[in-house]
């Protein structure tokens, strides 16, 4: 039965294309949507005013000419869509210009212990986004804001006492103008400049982050990925967690845990493990079914921006192949973490009693349940009730054309070891 807040996106397979979102789909003038390696390298150098260092080559260079090849061999992308990728390589090459400058006049950054972190992962649409949030209430844990892992190194001299960063306001206007042209974006996964966002961000500027991958259809650097040890990239990840703390010891608030999430942890238990060896790790767990039907249709709600023909069906097939090579991942490495420091969510579970999973999170993370903490936390429920922006309806079976018996014996493996609660 439909509810007044439920929302009907009709036109996935053929969407209404505004001004707007032609124009986006154009992109800007002038743009080289054919650069090298080196080309983008030396835009970031350009925009970091000379920057030349990009510190150790852990690989990322080599990921960033697959990248770049993988990206030209995605025919279906708009103009606008391949720039977008494109220019995002560059800023996060400029990132990592300015975290290597930063760590060289100050070294002593690299000394900065980062203590017992508390790490989320889990499916992407599994209760991640909600649940790190939802903790980061708690004033004693470091949270990542988006605009600030869309920038870890500011570029300019800080704001006076009062004013907004000029990060900030870089952010919220780029994602505003986003949301404005995908008004329902926001009752899926909204884009707050100021919200909680997950670190995978920072796995960017190694260029290990699968991120690339909700834009575009890439196998080429996918099986590349999967090919190599990602490691080294949750060590560069922890550098920059470096140089965030550094900057907020500045401000006085050097102390605590942070507190992290990214889907992408769910296939990187080993690597993660290595680079944080004390973390404490939550994973959500979800009928993949639930997931894949909430995640093709926010997918394919943007690609209208991105991509020419949008190809609901040809989106589902890809992701119920992507979400089962990070499934199977996940199992052959989730022995990596012990009991101790480790938990698994069930999301039916977790959406049934939240104060019971976060006192199960608590215990397990060795944190205190203060009353202040708990008051805070709390609070958040109250201010944020499920479905706040609308209920989205799903339609996996008509506009994608899954057949959902299939889809579910093809996560047979998963469901055997998690015992999931299938959605309808």
């Amino acid at each position: 039965m439909s509810a007044p807040n439920d929302i009907l996106i009709d036109d996935l397979a053929n969407p209404r294309i505004t001004p707007a979102i032609a124009e986006a789909r154009q992109g800007p003038a002038g743009f080289d949507e054919n650069m090298t390696a080196d080309d983008v390298l030396a835009h970031a150098v350009e925009l970091t005013g000379g920057l030349t260092d990009f510190g150790e080559d852990t690989g990322f260079r080599e990921r960033l000419e697959v990248t770049l090849q993988s990206l030209a061999e995605d025919e279906g992308l708009t103009r606008g869509g391949r720039i977008t990728l494109i220019d995002h390589a560059i800023r996060v090459m400029a990132n990592r210009l300015r975290i290597e400058d930063l760590v060289k006049r100050h070294p002593e950054i690299l000394e900065i212990e980062i203590d017992r972190p508390l790490i989320i992962a889990g499916l992407p649409r599994s209760g991640t986004t909600h649940l790190v949030n939802w903790l980061a209430r708690d004033e004693r844990l470091h949270s990542l804001t988006l605009w600030e892992s869309e920038e870890p190194v500011p570029s300019a001299p800080p704001p006076p006492p009062g004013e907004p960063d000029p990060r900030e306001v870089r952010s919220a206007e780029f994602w505003g103008h986003f949301e404005a042209m995908l008004p329902h974006m926001a009752a899926m996964h909204g884009m707050e400049a100021s919200s909680i966002h997950e670190d995978n961000e920072l796995l960017y500027m190694d260029l290990n982050c699968y991120s690339w991958e909700f834009q575009s259809r890439i196998p080429r650097w996918i099986d590349y990925y999967f090919s190599h040890d990602r490691t080294g990239s949750y060590l560069y990840e922890k550098k920059v967690l470096q140089v965030l703390t550094w900057y907020r010891a500045q401000n006085g608030k050097g102390e605590g845990r942070w507190i992290l999430k990214s889907p992408q942890h769910m296939e990187n238990l080993a690597p993660l493990k290595a680079a944080f060896p004390d973390a404490r790790l939550v994973i959500t767990h979800r009928d993949p079914v639930a997931v894949i039907r909430s995640l093709t249709t926010m997918l394919s709600y943007g690609d209208r921006i991105r991509r020419d023909p949008v190809d609901p069906p040809g989106l589902a097939r890809h992701w119920s192949e992507r979400i089962e090579r990070l499934l199977r991942a996940c199992l052959e490495q989730r022995d990596s973490w012990g009991p101790d420091q480790s938990l698994d969510v069930l999301f039916h579970e977790y959406m049934g009693d939240q104060e019971a999973t976060l006192r199960r999170v608590y215990d397990m993370a060795d944190l205190d349940l203060t009353p202040e903490a708990e008051n805070a936390l709390l609070g958040y429920l109250n201010e944020n009730p499920r479905h706040q922006h609308g209920r989205v309806i799903y339609d996996l079976e008509g506009v994608f054309e899954v057949d959902i018996d299939a889809l579910r014996e093809r996560f047979g493996f998963y469901y055997d070891r998690f015992p999931v609660r299938w959605e309808n």
